[in-house]
């Protein structure tokens, strides 16, 4: 007689709307919570950030390197309990998952620890780069499918919006999930191919957090060091005794020295050059050509196709004309001829040295990658039942918002909104719901005064030598980022009324 065979029991995850359910041995749509035995776990460490020069250490204790936890991140520093690992509050009625005490200088202080659910989030990366990547308003892809637009360029940067729950859950399914994915891969700082534009001028690019953008298969090196107008008065000193005139490629605001007010203060005497586009200020002129990868941001390779024919009552033959991009990457020396038409020449040393200091004045291109997200529903209301009571009590800057135990930047007007760089929060910080929407951590610190004031879940309150086991994964404090817990965050430090 054959035993019938019996399936293993599966328990229902409710972590997120997707309700999973899950076999032993299994984890979930999002690989974030497993069947341990019958137990719903949750498969990625808390993450404790220790108020010291430690070194990251792995997620769990390591047999081959026992001397990483010796326990003393209690008793010789401060630890800080980030919502990373942490769990989320879904269906929203449910406390935090962490609510943590610890007593900082005299104060006793409680941090809200959790994870949340964002559908209503993005990223803005910021690309310091020259190149022209798209026009304001052109649409960004991945795999085909939209997940933002460009947005203003600003000095020396261009800027993309990429996510939000219009992209989420807006469009149609596959569009959500590249979106999530997308963002997700940006957030924990892995590298995202795109396409900017529209067939007929579409750029390829590769965006990574701290890396150098990659455009049409080009790592890029430096970011402007200004307009050309800029660099005008910045090298016009190293200039003018060794050439007669200097144009500064730019596709935004391209220089010229004889005509700009440096240039006039220095006596340099005009020139008869003549540049095509539009002439605003002296020495200032806009539209010299079309966007592009080429000098200063520009479609031209040939910095000689922006100029006009010299006036003949003002040029001479053998005047001097050096022309040099925002970046000091491209340069060139003329000499007028007796029919006042530019002629290639060698450059003088002294110019070369000034070229270079041009380059070395740029600052490395990089991409910067800000996670932005709304905290709404169950993110405030696992910190109180009365959730209005947090957004003033952040507002009044009684409570500080911090993500992965990083500074966020919280935005003014209604709600919490808050934006924070990925490369200040611990790696691996986010997570995703195949709803779609990305998990990410997020932690409010006050007194514990306070959290009773605005009807927190005082009850739930555990102290931090409860929390912290040679289970937790612990990184050291970022050198650049302040201490969630000190009294500078607060206005009660201030002396205001509380």
């Amino acid at each position: 007689m054959t035993t019938p065979r019996v399936k293993p029991e599966k328990i229902r995850c409710d972590a997120c709307p997707v309700l999973c359910f899950i076999a032993e041995g299994r984890s979930g749509a999002c690989d974030r919570y497993a069947n341990h035995g019958g137990d719903l776990v949750r498969l990625d460490a808390l993450t404790i950030i220790e108020g010291s020069d430690a070194k990251l250490v792995p997620f769990l204790a390591d047999k081959r390197h026992p001397q990483d936890w010796d326990g003393n991140i209690v008793q010789q520093n401060r630890p800080f309990v980030t919502a990373v690992g942490a769990g989320t509050t879904y269906p929203d009625y449910k406390p935090a998952p962490f609510i943590v005490s610890q007593q900082v200088e005299d104060v006793d202080m409680v941090t809200v620890v959790t994870e949340g659910i964002f559908s209503y989030c993005g990223v803005k990366v910021k690309i310091d780069t020259d190149r022209h990547i798209g026009h304001e308003r052109d649409v960004v892809r991945v795999n085909g499918e939209p997940i933002g637009h460009v947005m203003t360029s600003e000095y020396g940067s261009k800027m993309l919006s990429l996510g939000g729950v219009e992209h989420l859950t807006g469009g149609t399914k596959k569009e959500g999930r590249v979106t999530c994915d997308a963002l997700l891969r940006l957030c924990n700082r892995d590298a995202v191919e795109m396409t900017i534009g529209e067939e007929e001028h579409q750029t390829s690019l590769v965006v990574q957090a701290g890396k150098a953008p990659i455009i049409n298969g080009i790592e890029e090196r430096l970011m402007r060091v200004g307009c050309g107008s800029a660099a005008i008065g910045m090298f016009a000193k190293q200039w003018f005794a060794h050439v007669d005139d200097v144009v500064v490629v730019d596709d935004h605001i391209t220089g010229v020295l004889s005509e700009h007010q440096a240039g006039k203060m220095l006596d340099v005497p005009p020139t008869g050059i003549r540049v095509k586009g539009r002439r605003s200020t002296p020495g200032r002129y806009f539209q010299v050509a079309e966007p592009g990868t080429g000098w200063g941001g520009t479609n031209i390779e040939d910095p000689l196709v922006i100029l006009d024919d010299f006036k003949p009552d003002v040029a001479w033959p053998g005047q001097r004309l050096m022309m040099i991009s925002t970046t000091g990457e491209q340069y060139a020396y003329f000499v007028l001829d007796e029919d006042l038409v530019p002629q290639p020449a060698e450059m003088p040393d002294a110019l070369e040295v000034s070229a270079n200091r041009v380059s070395e004045n740029c600052e490395p291109s990089v991409c910067s990658v800000l996670f932005m997200g709304g905290a709404g529903g169950s993110l405030r209301a696992g910190v109180t039942e009365n959730p209005v009571r947090l957004t003033k009590s952040v507002k009044d800057s009684l409570t500080y918002v911090s993500c992965g135990g990083a500074q966020a930047y919280v935005w003014p007007g209604g709600g919490i909104t808050v934006m924070v760089d990925v490369l200040d929060m611990p790696t691996n910080s986010f997570g995703y719901v195949p709803t779609p929407a990305l998990v990410a951590p997020i932690e409010f610190t006050m007194r514990i005064s306070d959290y009773g004031t605005l009807g927190g879940y005082t009850e739930e309150i555990r102290p931090v030598t409860e929390i912290i086991s040679d289970q937790t994964r612990k990184v050291s404090q970022g050198e650049s980022q302040p201490d969630p817990n000190a009294r500078s965050n607060y206005r009660w430090n201030k002396g205001a009324k509380d």
